[in-house]
């Protein structure tokens, strides 16, 4: 596969949701296409079909600090480098725009992932509303 991941690619609504189904999450299908206005910038990649295969975002407020979320790579996809690539052009982005410090938060079973793709395990807390 030798198509770019493009910054800020224009997506339909619905391929996020579909996507994050296709991974095993939740589609959260009412936060698109909310989500595109209200973060920093998204990234993308498409098959040769022009299928959305790999999503993700940072949100923030755009100053020093971003939080990335949703690296998403289609299952037929996966391990194939594709999920890194996603991660260094947003890292990349962020530089650019002058973010010093992206957070996220993941899965302990993603640690040498996200390890190998530049980020620091540390410690943190985590808030959940309760219903």
């Amino acid at each position: 596969m030798n198509q770019e991941i493009i910054i800020n690619l224009p997506i339909e609504a619905v391929e996020v949701p579909n996507l994050r189904e296709l991974v095993g999450w939740g589609g959260r299908h009412s936060d698109y296409p909310i989500l595109f206005d209200r973060c920093n910038f998204w990234a993308g990649l498409r098959d040769e079909e022009n299928k959305l295969i790999a999503f993700g975002y940072v949100a923030g407020m755009g100053l020093q600090h971003g939080y990335m979320e949703d690296i998403i790579v289609h299952p037929e996809f996966q391990k194939k480098g594709i999920g890194e690539a996603v991660v260094r052009k947003l890292l990349q982005e962020a530089e650019r725009v002058g973010i010093e410090i992206v957070t996220l938060t993941y899965d302990s079973k993603h640690t040498f992932f996200y390890t190998r793709s530049g980020f620091t395990p540390c410690s943190g807390g985590l808030w959940r509303r309760k219903d």
